[in-house]
Order: structure tokens, then sequence, then C-alpha cells
């Protein structure tokens, strides 16, 4: 049963998450693995629990400091862009909605309070080691190695492009994953090498059409969606299946398509805040880019949250309601 609240009592609730973060979890569930931001528990046979902590990492280094309210905003707008999937792409969701995992899942009963908006009970897959990136702009690491070589991952591009420019068609810039350390740019042709051609071929497909849809419904929105990443795996009846969060500020960049110029960096709605201040903190001289990273000002933890925050109200179209 889904259990429905009044905005007041919405509105209670969000006030308290926001005293609230969640470093780590700590659920009766057997944990099967722990990412930068999720930890995952095994469900049943053939299900995972994800949830999604207030943790935060950039340029591949988990901050010590939490914030506020990007679990709960991370696993809501997969979900919204998961439910917009159904029919295009399978998927590994089965619900987000807190009521209802514990429905499925009744030894949470107990744990409501600390599943609450930020779970989502999925399929379990084997995962495929690629992170699948589409770059429908040039920008970031991408612009750093043109601006610097005319190259991605180490292929030549077209010549002329500048800071931001659309890519016509949209790169498939495929990445190995890395659970600590820094994701490395690779070649279609290493992931041949690692997947095989056919899987190779329908990985860079369904990130594809996964990207189109979100480009068009994000752009009625107002919003860019620069580059973004996806994650695949093979379930229990071979499927290939999109896994993992979808164009969340984590995994994407967020441009006001309002304000938008090429030629220049972009205003992101995701954590660019975070980004900007650890990159002052590097020309300083007070980071050298490796863990651990600097302690982080109150201003720049409620900015993030902020910006997660209006990520999610300019992508739904709605404020956060769990």
């Amino acid at each position: 049963m889904v259990v429905r609240r009044s905005r007041c009592a919405r509105r209670a609730l969000l006030e308290s998450l926001l005293m609230t973060t969640m470093l780590t979890s700590d659920l009766p569930l057997p944990k099967i693995g722990r990412g930068k931001v999720r930890d995952i528990y095994a469900a049943g046979h053939d299900r995972v629990l994800l949830v999604t902590t207030d943790r935060i990492s950039a340029f591949d280094v988990v901050m010590a400091e939490t914030i506020p309210m990007k679990g709960a905003v991370l696993t809501q707008i997969s979900a919204f862009w998961f439910r917009k999937l159904e029919g295009v792409v399978p998927h590994h969701m089965i619900s987000a909605d807190t009521d209802e995992i514990i429905a499925q899942v009744p030894a949470l009963k107990d744990h409501r309070a600390d599943i609450l908006g930020r779970a989502m009970l999925c399929r379990r897959t084997n995962v495929f080691p690629i992170e699948c990136v589409i770059r429908g702009y040039i920008c970031g690491s991408a612009w750093k190695e043109y601006a610097q070589a005319g190259t991605l991952a180490g292929e030549k591009l077209a010549p002329g492009l500048t800071e931001s420019a659309k890519l016509e068609p949209a790169i498939f810039s495929p990445a190995t994953k890395a659970e600590t350390g820094h994701d490395e740019n690779i070649t279609v042709a290493r992931v041949r090498e690692i997947v095989g051609g056919e899987v190779a071929h329908e990985l860079e497909s369904m990130a594809r059409t996964v990207y189109a849809l979100g480009e068009r419904i994000a752009r009625l929105q107002g919003i860019i969606i620069a580059d973004t990443k996806f994650e695949f795996g093979r379930d229990a009846n071979s499927r290939i299946i999109l896994i993992d969060e979808v164009m969340t500020p984590d995994s994407s960049r967020f441009w006001a398509a309002d304000v938008y110029k090429p030629d220049q960096p972009q205003p992101s709605f995701d954590k660019q805040p975070l980004r900007d201040y650890l990159e002052a903190e590097r020309r300083a001289g007070r980071w050298n880019g490796d863990a651990p990273p600097p302690p982080l000002p109150a201003s720049v933890v409620d900015a993030t949250s902020q910006r997660y925050l209006e990520a999610y109200r300019r992508i739904t179209g709605s404020e956060l309601s769990i």
C-alpha cells in the first residue's frame, strides 16, 4: 500500500530530512557492495536494494562531508527516468516507493526512516565493467584533451570545435569503471575487446537511445543534458538491461538552455559549487587532487544541496516529494 501525505506533512518530512544526512547505511540485509555513493544489499535471490547515501564525490574522490537531500534526489530522479523508459529499454527498477519496498522486503519495516526516498528495489544483474558515456557537447575532461591534442581517448575528433560546442551526432565515449581512483576513457575498439563486438554494439545502441529520450524530455524543461554516463548489466534471463542511476546530477552535466553560450564553460545544475571549490583549492596548492580531500565549508555544502534540489525541480517539473 502506498501512503499519501498532505502537503504540510511532506514539507515537515523534508525539513526533517534536511537536518539528518546519511554517510553509510546499516540495514538487516546482507550487504554485497559499497560504491562511492550507494550501498548495495541482497534482497532475495534475484533482487538487490540500492541505498543512495548522502556521500558525494568529485574528481573521483569521496568527500568526508555529506550533502543534505542528495540521496533522495538521485534516487527519485533515476526513478523518474526509469518510468519514462518503460517500453523503450529494459531496466532494473522494481520500485522506488518506500512503502512498496517494505511490503516486498518485510525485514525493512523497522527501518523506514533509514530508507525513506533513498532506496530502490532492483533486479540483480551481472554488471558490465564499462561506463557508457554519451557526450552531446564537448566539455569537461573531453574538452581538456581535445584542446591539447584534438583527440578524445586518443582518437581524432573533427577540427575546429570550441568549448561547449554541440557534437552532431553525439559521441559514444566509453570509460573503464573504477570503484576507487579515476575512471579512464577508452576506445570503442577496447570495449569490443572487453565484452565482445555484439555486446559492445548493443551497449552503444541502448546508451544512445536513452540519451536521445532524456535529451528531448529535458529540453522541454529548459535543460540541456551536455553529457551523461550509463551502466548496464545482464539479468537472470540474460537480457542486457539499464542499471544504477540514470541522468542524475552525479552522472550528468545539466545546463540551462536559456543561458547556454558556446565557446565558454557553462554553469551547471549539478555539483558545480563543489567542483569550483576543489579546483580553487588545487590551484592554490592546498590539494593535490587525491584523497583525502580538503574539508568543505558549510556554504559549499548548502549550495551543492540546493543545486541537487533545483536539478530535480527542473528535470521533473515538480518539487521533490517522497
